[in-house]
């Protein structure tokens, strides 16, 4: 019986070691963008905020609904009683105090209001805000995840180069140590080439902890534990011809920037403001009942068991109170106003920037691809004429050198033309479709 357990708990952990072992994540951009509109953390608190900014509506609409309230008492006069002459020739009665005890029901009911109505109306302009507050955090993250995906991109082929140029470096190396035996060679090349050698792999190093960060940064974006594979289908060559088809983004409306939207509905709860201050001018009447049971009725009580009226507040003089909060709601809407048109004005010139950058970026690309191709030549013709003899290890050393700065530019280069293009979708409102 015990071995039987102990072969099932055995199987259990295998299975439950492959599942963990599977755990892997294949994504392309488009699907990298839609898991983390689903899972970021950031986006789900922004949610959360959109869920609360609900309930604070049902919170001001609730407020002018009736109002029920309970409530019970009792008091006993421990024997005390009250003296009564109802003659003067006959001596005081004294009659004592009975406990009381009562039961009352109070219904209340708001019937006007001038801050209550507007209150309403700032609780859903205040949803609102929360929802576009979302839908800019879902802009921001998603511009995050795009560039992101990008890096662990170049990362992967910044450290891909690396490796196959210390294979080149390491095969050159082995072939040149027989030569040096032989008397072919002088050490010092051979010497060069180890130091060369040694330094680049100090790089490689340094580069695979610099994907180890980016994998993480991305992981983080997507919302995904640390433990999980990440297989991006996607390749360099893929995002910038797709790029490079799209071109730059020639059209911009403000209205349609998220960051914009966010400052028209900060103008308008700025607008309520004004209004709730006027309000503050306006009566409030107000209804309501009250019923009491008397559960220990005391000797004498004349009280009506129901009772129903109204409760009307007149504001008459605040010695200027009120019209200074008015002023002061004016000027904040003035502010705003002024805040809008400034940022209006900030978009025009970022956009105009962003396409100057884009375009840029594009030359810069264009040359540095034709750069590292002739890099490339320059440096598989060296080392032929190495191998062969021709040409010192310091030569090649100084093609090799070239050759891995060509293409760190060239890779810098199509980075520099994905965030460009990244940053005007986003400017634009465009990174969601793309």
């Amino acid at each position: 019986m015990k071995r039987k357990q102990l072969i099932t708990l055995f199987l259990g952990f295998l299975i439950t070691a492959g599942l963990q072992a599977q755990e892997k994540l294949s994504l392309d951009l488009q699907a990298a963008k839609k898991h983390a509109l689903e899972y970021n953390r950031t986006i789900i608190s922004a949610g959360y905020a959109v869920d609360h900014s609900q309930e604070r509506i049902w919170e001001a609409i609730a407020a002018g609904l009736p109002q029920v309230n309970a409530n019970a008492d009792y008091s006993n006069a421990m024997g005390a009683s009250i003296s009564i002459q109802f003659d003067e020739n006959l001596p005081p009665t004294e009659i004592p105090i009975k406990p009381t005890s009562n039961f009352n029901l109070q219904v209340g009911q708001l019937i006007f209001n001038g801050s209550y109505i507007v209150g309403i109306q700032t609780s859903r302009l205040a949803k609102r805000l929360s929802e576009k507050n979302r839908e800019k955090t879902e802009l921001d993250v998603i511009s995050q995840v795009v560039e992101g995906y990008q890096l662990v991109l170049i990362s992967r082929e910044s450290l891909e180069i690396l490796n196959n140029n210390i294979k080149n470096l390491q095969d050159i190396y082995q072939k040149t140590e027989p030569l040096v035996r032989v008397g072919m060679m002088e050490k010092v090349e051979l010497d060069q080439l180890s130091v060369q050698v040694n330094s680049l792999s100090n790089t490689v190093r340094s580069a695979e902890r610099q994907l180890e960060l980016a994998e993480n940064l991305l992981r983080v974006q997507l919302g995904v534990t640390a433990d999980t594979e990440l297989e991006l289908t996607q390749n360099l060559s893929d995002l910038i011809e797709l790029e490079l088809k799209e071109g730059p983004v020639e059209d911009f409306e403000v209205d349609q920037n998220v960051n914009y939207q966010l400052m028209e509905m900060q103008e308008a709860l700025t607008e309520k403001q004004v209004d709730m201050q006027k309000a503050a001018y306006l009566p409030t009447l107000s209804g309501f009942y009250n019923y009491t049971y008397k559960l220990l009725k005391p000797a004498f009580d004349m009280s009506p068991p129901h009772i129903v009226g109204l409760q009307l507040n007149i504001p008459v003089f605040s010695s200027g109170e009120r019209r200074s909060r008015v002023r002061q709601a004016k000027i904040d809407l003035e502010v705003a106003r002024n805040n809008k048109t400034l940022l209006e004005e900030q978009l025009e010139i970022q956009f105009r920037q962003l396409q100057f950058n884009m375009k840029n970026a594009i030359e810069n690309y264009e040359t540095q691809e034709k750069n590292v191709q002739v890099s490339r030549d320059v440096y598989q013709n060296l080392r032929r004429k190495y191998e062969q003899g021709m040409i010192s290890s310091l030569e090649l050393s100084t093609a090799d050198s070239n050759y891995l700065q060509a293409e760190s530019q060239y890779l810098t280069s199509m980075l520099e033309v994905l965030q460009s293009q990244n940053a005007l979708n986003t400017l634009v409102g465009k990174i969601l479709n793309n």
